[in-house]
């Protein structure tokens, strides 16, 4: 795939590490030519490292803006809030205020906070969007987001979206709203972290020669102006080729 590479590094601590090399340089990049830097965060695993990691890096945290890949419509205190989770876990541990997160208005319904959502994005990050870094996880049916194998959503390019909303996710909870893969694909950067060996024939799947029949979408994600990488320890990457 173009612009797509991998790095396998021996332990999760070593991922954690190469992934907030890659954010601190990208930050610092992105900073030096635009004054800001705009990061799109996902939950789960990547959260944890994120808390784990970003507080060693040497940026200038004021300029950075971030934003959600995709949010679950719950309220912010419920355990399966993307924000609500990063509001209790990161803003302890880094110098970032609250004021520099892009927040989904979970009280909406789906529909309508995705458009507002759109709008929110648009607003702060400029038309088209400026989208640096995108952060994303790929669960174990090879879903990215809350883009999931299958799923309609997949296949409305044109429709001119950049947030879409779900009510029918196959993972709970059902509503949700998500960057369509167009936006994801037009991010300078993506970067996917994946460990343990739990991961690992996941990753042979998606990132096999194979091509897997439905596409996944973790699979389908291969920025048109940018690249896309992928970090695992070495129980994520057991099944693939030996680079």
């Amino acid at each position: 795939m173009v612009g797509r590479s991998i790095v396998i590094k021996e332990t999760e601590k070593d991922v954690v590490s190469e992934l907030c090399r890659i954010i601190e340089q990208c930050a610092k990049d992105c900073i030096e030519k635009n004054g800001s830097f705009h990061l799109g965060v996902s939950g789960g695993s990547l959260a944890k490292f994120l808390c784990q990691g970003l507080p060693s890096i040497q940026t200038d945290w004021a300029s950075w803006k971030i934003f959600f890949c995709d949010e679950r419509l719950v309220p912010s205190d419920s355990a399966d809030s993307t924000w609500g989770l990063y509001r209790s876990e990161l803003l302890k541990v880094a110098p970032l205020k609250e004021s520099q997160f892009l927040l989904v208005d979970t009280d909406l319904e789906p529909e309508a906070a995705a458009k507002h959502y759109q709008a929110l994005l648009q607003e702060h990050l400029g038309t088209p969007l400026q989208l640096h870094l995108l952060l994303l996880g790929a669960g174990p049916d090879g879903h990215t987001c809350s883009l999931f194998p299958e799923h309609p959503l997949l296949e409305e390019p044109e429709d001119g979206r950049l947030v879409a909303h779900i009510v029918d996710s196959p993972k709970p909870p059902p509503a949700r709203v998500t960057l369509t893969l167009p936006v994801v694909n037009s991010a300078e950067l993506c970067v996917f972290a994946a460990t343990g060996a739990g991961k690992a024939d996941m990753m042979q799947t998606i990132l096999g020669e194979a091509e897997p029949s439905p596409s996944l979408p973790a699979r389908m994600v291969n920025p048109v102006h940018g690249k896309v990488i992928w970090i695992l320890d070495s129980g994520a990457a057991a099944n693939l080729p030996k680079i």
